[in-house]
């Protein structure tokens, strides 16, 4: 039976949900024409929303505008990928030199690629790099180079940790997309360093260790030091590879979030941003691990892509490293973050909203008892209130905030602090309207 808390919130819900049906009919109108092309009218699951998507028609800087017409503040920021916004200057005229000047894949070798490379490994501590077209193919690659350096198969992960499209694990298990499921030891606890330890000593024919130093789908929650470098020590001790997964944290500190921490990872993976907005992702680090791409030597694996090296996106990434996204700049954002964070932090106390992640990536959370301290996904295991989630995202975009309906904001750099203070007062007011709902102990 219902409380009347979860009556009240279920009301407020139905409600949102009508509101937003009577606001945006031309996204209806495009989700039905959709649905007689693709499966469910969708050709990227995370983007579907019920009862139907948004459908966006433009971006500029860092808003949105939606075919109804309605401007939204872009938090989804491309789950981190957007970090620079729609059409930032910088890159919109390296793209355009690039097609007037270079062209487009060349189907050879260019000095862009080594621009980039260089750039890439003086900037995250690496000895050498290679260059994918997403994060979930530098992440499958980096396992090929680890297997094939090792001459062993499995690969130790953690519950809640997410590496692409093909490599995921939710609730502590592989989900059904994953490849090479048998091949992965999943640990049941994020930042839970003894059972880390205990899972990575017993496992046999063991390659890899792969683990995010927060992880990102999984909400935001961050490794601790303790826990991070007790993982690394025990993938040392054990003879196996440590991959630092850094598709989405690379953005968070100028080496990225490991070197925050003071890790020292046989392989980093990268991605997101770093194509300025460009299909991108790279995989690099000691040199004796990535000799086993090496083309000169014999035996050494192939890695192949049409798009590694594609004139567009090795240049915009060159412009985004040297000219847009330097360290200096990478850190005042990230505090700037901090700052934003910790204001939601304080707005929210009290409530079923809690606040999670590091810099200018931001995860909330609504659970039964409100949770200040969330170490790992099994910390929220039948205490979340997706009831509350989906009414904070049904009332923001009434508010004109972009989020993800899974509570991940993805700052951009370019939002005005007016708009960081808007969206704390938003949160304030939806708290203090649903208190009744909202708040601990009603």
């Amino acid at each position: 039976m219902a409380s009347p808390n979860q009556e009240a919130a279920e009301a407020a819900l139905r409600a949102a949900e009508a509101r937003f049906i009577a606001n945006n009919p031309l996204s209806k109108a495009q989700q039905d024409l959709a649905v007689g092309a693709f499966p469910g009218g969708n050709t990227r699951t995370l983007l579907h929303t019920s009862p139907f998507p948004l459908c966006m028609k433009q971006g500029k800087d860092a808003y949105v505008w939606d075919v109804d017409g309605h401007k939204y503040v872009d938090f989804v920021g491309e789950l981190t990928a957007g970090l620079l916004g729609h059409s930032h200057p910088t890159i919109h005229r390296t793209l355009l030199s690039t097609l007037s000047d270079t062209g487009l894949s060349l189907g050879a070798t260019t000095a862009h690629e080594h621009t980039l490379a260089a750039l890439l490994c003086a900037r995250f501590r690496l000895d050498r790099v290679r260059m994918t077209s997403s994060g979930t193919e530098a992440n499958l690659h980096a396992l090929a180079g680890a297997r094939h350096l090792t001459g062993r198969r499995r690969v130790v992960v953690f519950s809640g940790g997410y590496h692409g499209a093909v490599l995921s694990f939710p609730g502590g298990k592989p989900a059904a997309n994953t490849v090479d499921a048998r091949d992965f030891v999943v640990v049941p606890r994020y930042n839970d360093v003894s059972l880390a330890r205990e899972v990575i000593k017993r496992t046999e024919d063991l390659a890899a260790v792969l683990v995010e130093p927060m992880q990102g789908a999984g909400g935001c929650i961050v490794g601790t030091r303790e826990f991070l470098h007790g993982v690394r020590r025990a993938a040392g001790e054990k003879g196996v590879v440590f991959i630092l997964d850094e598709v989405m944290t690379s953005r968070l500190a100028p080496g990225g979030l490991g070197s925050q921490m003071g890790l020292e990872p046989d392989l980093v993976t990268l991605g997101k941003y770093l194509g300025g907005g460009l299909a991108f992702g790279a995989f690099g680090g000691r040199e004796e691990v990535m000799r086993v791409y090496d083309p000169r030597v014999e035996g050494a694996l192939a890695h192949s892509g049409t798009f590694n090296n594609n004139t567009l996106v090795v240049r915009a990434g060159a412009a985004v490293l040297r000219d847009v996204y330097t360290a200096e700049v990478c850190v005042a954002f990230n505090e700037r973050g901090e700052g934003f964070r910790e204001r939601l932090r304080l707005a929210a106390k009290g409530s079923r909203l809690s606040v999670t992640g590091w810099g200018s990536l931001i995860g909330l959370h609504f659970t039964e008892d409100g949770m200040q301290e969330i170490s790992c996904g099994e910390d929220l295991k039948g205490k979340e209130r997706l009831d509350m989630r989906d009414l904070f995202w049904f009332e923001m975009l009434e508010a004109g905030f972009w989020t993800t309906r899974r509570g991940l904001i993805a700052m951009i750099l370019g939002t005005p602090d007016d708009e960081l203070d808007r969206f704390v007062e938003v949160v304030r007011g939806f708290l203090e309207k649903h208190r009744h709902t909202m708040m601990v102990g009603q």
